[in-house]
């Protein structure tokens, strides 16, 4: 998903419980300090920060394997791309 804009904190937290790892290496996986993303996950809403940090989180998700869904009806989610 190109347009992180719309991509809430719950869906980062979601997205990392999904993939099974924590804060810090994702983190790490993403060049952002842990307090950084801990503010973006525990935003209301969209994920707060500076642009360019929810964008390299949301690039080491994408990179991990994590699908970001948007409202479709049912509300945005996440799931993990096929490995197929």
């Amino acid at each position: 998903m190109s347009d992180f804009n719309h991509i809430t904190g719950r869906q980062l937290a979601a997205a990392r419980a999904l993939l099974g790892i924590g804060q810090v290496e994702l983190a790490q996986r993403a060049n952002v300090s842990a307090p950084t993303l801990r503010r973006m996950e525990d935003s209301e809403g969209a994920a707060k920060g500076m642009k360019n940090n929810v964008a390299s989180v949301v690039a080491a998700l994408e990179a991990a394997g994590i699908i970001f869904i948007d409202s479709n009806g049912n509300g945005p989610g996440v799931r993990l791309r096929d490995p197929a």
